[in-house]
């Protein structure tokens, strides 16, 4: 029986809606009319944050159920798990939905989440008029509510519309949330835009250019599988030493997804014979043949170049890979 004073219960598992986006963009709007059906407000105590003021208030009285609690948060420094621990010990809330500042980053929000609480849906609710303004003058911003959404809604566009830089941005950033334009009500598409390798897997020698290799690290990156078995042309900086063999080094190049300020180095480990004949930090044009390999650099199976040739050549004009 002492034993089991010292057993601490796991914490009641909170779901969490969280909606994203930046001011008039549709968040209250569509917070509204979901707490208005039955069938997502059903009477679960729902702990409703407000992380702005929008145009656009909540109307408790249409709510299908009376039980909901709208609570604002007006400043960062209040968005604290101490603070949301409190709320919902408080209110002994079920479920939260969230609408979310579009000008606080959503790392914020996370390391304030108690235990317990496990984001159900992420949502992006977009003015279709305003993004690309958004996307050029804070596009560290856009690229933060993006990187985990599910689903993007762009609302007020027009049909003739065209969709391709609005599917672009998204993709780069996030290749698997759902896109949807919303051109008025009950009137609405789906993107089903292809996303076609801009390289062809399937050549004898996958030859990567210059311009494509932030696309095809991602994609080896995500589906590792498809690669094993290919011969593959890349260029990239030979970096050696850092716990490496003798006979490896990691081709790679830094690559920015957003903006400067996330760019990150993206490599892979080549075997190679002569890989200390090759400059620390040089550029080189490789040709290898991928297995699905251990190695010490991953920590688990992973792909491991083994080379076939490697030419020492001039840096690329953009030393930078983007996916534009």
């Amino acid at each position: 029986m002492e034993d089991m004073k010292n057993v601490t219960a796991e914490p009641k598992e909170i779901p969490v809606y969280l909606f994203t986006g930046f001011l008039d963009g549709g968040k209250s709007t569509f917070v509204q009319s979901i707490l208005e059906e039955d069938e997502f407000n059903a009477g679960e105590k729902t702990l409703v944050l407000l992380c702005e003021e929008g145009e656009i208030e909540l109307e408790p009285e249409k709510f299908a159920k009376p039980n909901v609690t709208i609570v604002s948060i007006e400043e960062q420094y209040e968005l604290t798990e101490k603070h949301l621990s409190k709320l919902m010990a408080e209110g002994d809330f079920e479920r939260v939905v969230i609408e979310y500042n579009g000008m606080w980053g959503l790392d914020l929000l996370y390391e304030a989440m108690p235990d317990g609480w496990l984001i159900y849906q992420e949502m992006m609710m977009v003015d279709g008029s305003t993004f690309m303004a958004y996307n050029t003058n804070m596009r560290n911003l856009v690229y933060d509510k993006l990187k985990s959404v599910e689903t993007v809604v762009f609302n007020r566009l027009d049909r003739d519309t065209d969709k391709m830089p609005f599917h672009q941005i998204i993709r780069a950033a996030n290749r698997r949330c759902e896109i949807i334009y919303e051109y008025g009500p009950d009137d609405m598409e789906i993107d089903e835009i292809e996303d076609p390798l801009p390289f062809d897997i399937d050549a004898p020698i996958v030859d990567i250019k210059e311009k494509d290799y932030a696309h095809w690290y991602r994609d080896i990156i995500e589906e590792e599988d498809k690669y094993y078995g290919k011969t593959i042309r890349v260029m990239g900086r030979s970096l050696l030493d850092g716990g490496l063999d003798k006979d490896e080094f990691v081709i790679g190049r830094h690559i920015m997804t957003c903006c400067v300020d996330d760019i990150q180095f993206g490599g892979l480990v080549a075997k190679y014979e002569d890989s200390q004949s090759l400059e620390h930090g040089g550029w080189v044009i490789m040709t290898a043949k991928i297995h699905c390999e251990y190695n010490k650099m991953y920590g688990e199976p992973g792909p491991v170049f083994h080379v076939i040739e490697v030419e020492k050549c001039d840096k690329p004009e953009n030393e930078v890979a983007t996916f534009y």
